[in-house]
């Protein structure tokens, strides 16, 4: 910083240091003429060729101080231009950051409240989550009851009752079928439907050979999955034949029977991969069910047995058709005699008008006559007297 009087130059500023630089030739210069002038040897021919350049020198430090001057005005505008335009600049800068702030302001109120719901909804999922957890656990736990029961050979009996008893509730109305019924041959059913002849009563027995089953399932070398075969086939067999001689009865059953088996998968390996087995339970008249055909076959049942009821009273509704025909027959007699009766009722009544307009007619002629009118009072009215019959 340079203080000359009142003003201040700055060494950073560019017009200060043109003049510095100017101020620095003139300086060469007048040093360049103290030389020559030292150098007194020269010719006066050099001396005024110095002048001459001193002169040119000299006008050229003039025009560099009117073009210092210029160059000085110039860079006040400029920085009075960039004053402007900073203050516009910061102006704009602060209309931007304030519109900045309140759309961050409202994007971070938005985000809140987007966040709180989010929040809300996750502790929902996660109460459901909660819920789940504890039906699976509770779903958990009755599998393993199922496991329970399944293991044991009574309660899987008892099992597969209890699906066929509910199947066979839902298909059929209760007065069709009958549950642990005793045959003649002191046999136990598990169910009866009482079908009419053709075919007759036919039994629904549950079987369910669950263990060669699982073994099948579980045999990881061949002589294991053969083993696990024949006995599926020995059980199932075994299954067909008592179902057979128990359970067709001539005369009380129908000629063939049903056996139940509880599980999908039992049956669908039975179809897939014995179908020996299927067509030994055709030839002793056992049809094996599932719990899904056997729903089919009891809808075919409940058809069947609305058929029949359907012809039990057919002659009862043919019965009460005449009955119904006779009294409306009997009907049209009475609404005959009826009308009959009306009709004389109206001539009867025709008469007695009749008779009423002719007796009123008799009536206004007697009234017509006029008693008050005499004969003359004189002699010479005489009175006819009436003639006396002597006979």
């Amino acid at each position: 910083m340079i203080q000359i009087g009142e003003t201040s130059y700055s060494l950073s500023d560019p017009a200060v240091l043109l003049t510095l630089g100017a101020g620095a030739l003139a300086l060469f210069a007048m040093i360049l003429l103290i030389v020559s002038v030292r150098r007194a040897g020269q010719s006066a021919m050099m001396a005024q060729m110095l002048a001459s350049q001193m002169g040119g020198v000299t006008q050229r430090v003039q025009m560099l101080s009117d073009g210092q001057q210029q160059l000085f005005g110039g860079l006040n505008s400029v920085t009075e231009a960039q004053a402007q335009q900073q203050a516009k600049t910061l102006q704009l800068m602060e209309q931007r950051l304030s519109a900045v702030s309140e759309a961050m302001n409202l994007n971070l109120s938005s985000s809140a409240r987007n966040t709180a719901q989010s929040l809300g909804e996750l502790q929902q999922r996660l109460k459901t989550i909660d819920k789940a957890q504890e039906n699976i656990t509770k779903l958990s736990g009755d599998v393993l009851s199922l496991q329970d029961i399944l293991s044991n050979k009574q309660t899987r009996g008892a099992f597969g009752e209890i699906q066929l008893n509910d199947i066979v509730s839902k298909a059929l109305p209760s007065d069709s079928y009958s549950l642990q019924h005793t045959l003649s041959n002191g046999k136990r059913a598990d169910c009866l439907i009482h079908l009419p002849n053709p075919p007759g009563p036919i039994v629904i027995d549950s079987k369910f050979p669950l263990e060669p089953y699982e073994r099948l399932r579980k045999a990881k070398t061949d002589w294991e999955l053969n083993e696990a075969a024949r006995q599926l086939r020995t059980a199932v067999k075994t299954h067909i034949k008592a179902i057979s001689d128990r359970y067709i009865i001539e005369g009380e059953t129908a000629d063939g029977a049903l056996m139940f088996l509880p599980s999908e998968a039992v049956y669908a390996e039975l179809h897939a991969n014995f179908p020996e087995l299927v067509r030994e339970g055709f030839a002793a008249r056992v049809w094996i069910v599932s719990p899904t055909t056997c729903m089919a076959t009891l809808n075919t049942m409940r058809a069947i047995l609305k058929d029949a009821r359907m012809r039990e009273q057919a002659g009862a509704i043919r019965k009460e058709l005449a009955l119904l025909y006779s009294d409306v027959d009997r009907l049209g007699t009475r609404v005959e005699n009826l009308d009959r009766h009306f009709g004389q009722a109206a001539k009867d009544i025709a008469d007695i008008k009749i008779s009423a307009d002719k007796a009123g007619r008799r009536a206004k002629r007697l009234d017509n006559f006029d008693f008050e009118e005499l004969a003359p009072d004189d002699d010479t009215a005489r009175v006819v007297p009436l003639a006396r019959s002597d006979t």
